[in-house]
């Protein structure tokens, strides 16, 4: 039987790489976000490949959240792989600057969000005793930087309750994968920098990783055989020895 898979975030980065990923491997999408016309036009192009369903809402939204989970369709029901892909950066300042807005939307999106649609889900995948979440932390989780402070804290957030997932899930043989990448470029450092130019400096010198180098990562992590969980995983570019240490060219 196809699987179906849930992601939220899916249209941009990570989260868009990991549908066409699972759209060219046959999964059945729902496919989750905030850009109507994005998730409209993402649908467009992946049905050619499968099945797509998509669900239009703001994970910080509890109420929002479970509605549109519940609103499923019977065929899209039972949810085989959640992969909580949602998650942002805002501002890098020292943490005695720091905005107060900005903590709250890294932690409603981050952490609550994530908690939010898991916990949509994972009562259908206890009561068949089959899954696998996979949650998109960060090197960011597992190290923090100069003015990172609200930030990784989030995504060490994102790996404990990761790792809180498998223990509790572990009776019910349900997957829990933590997947931590480290300099994507993508759309993230244009949010961070909240449109100054720096931004565009960030990833210049080096090769950073591509959202489809942690798709397919991704995508092998899930289709590993029953009894195989890759439970967490980091992923850098070459150029990148940790948060703080990237070679580049001058």
């Amino acid at each position: 039987m196809t699987k179906i898979a849930l992601i939220t975030g899916a249209t941009s980065g990570i989260g868009e790489a990991t549908a066409y990923e699972f759209a060219k491997q046959g999964l059945h999408l729902i496919l989750c976000g905030r850009r109507v016309e994005r998730l409209n036009t993402i649908k467009e192009a992946l049905e050619k490949l499968t099945v797509v369903h998509t669900l239009n809402f703001d994970i910080r939204k509890r109420h929002k959240v479970l509605k549109a989970i519940d609103s499923l369709p019977e065929n899209f029901k039972n949810i085989d792989i959640l992969i909580n892909n949602a998650g942002n950066a805002h501002g890098l300042d020292p943490i005695q600057d720091g905005d107060i807005d900005d903590w709250d939307t890294m932690i409603d999106i981050n952490v609550k969000g994530l908690l939010y649609v898991s916990k949509a889900i994972i009562p259908q995948m206890t009561k068949r005793h089959s899954g696998h979440i996979i949650n998109i932390g960060s090197s960011a989780g597992k190290e923090v930087y100069p003015k990172g402070n609200v930030y990784c804290a989030s995504k060490h957030a994102v790996l404990a309750i990761t790792e809180g997932m498998r223990l509790d899930l572990n009776p019910y043989g349900i997957k829990v994968t933590a997947i931590n990448p480290g300099m994507v470029e993508t759309e993230f450092s244009k949010v961070r920098f909240k449109g100054d130019p720096a931004a565009d400096s960030v990833y210049k010198g080096f090769k950073a990783l591509e959202a489809k180098d942690v798709a397919e990562i991704i995508y092998f992590a899930v289709s590993r055989p029953a009894h195989v969980n890759i439970a967490d995983l980091l992923v850098f570019p070459t150029a990148q020895a940790n948060s703080t240490t990237v070679q580049k060219e001058l």
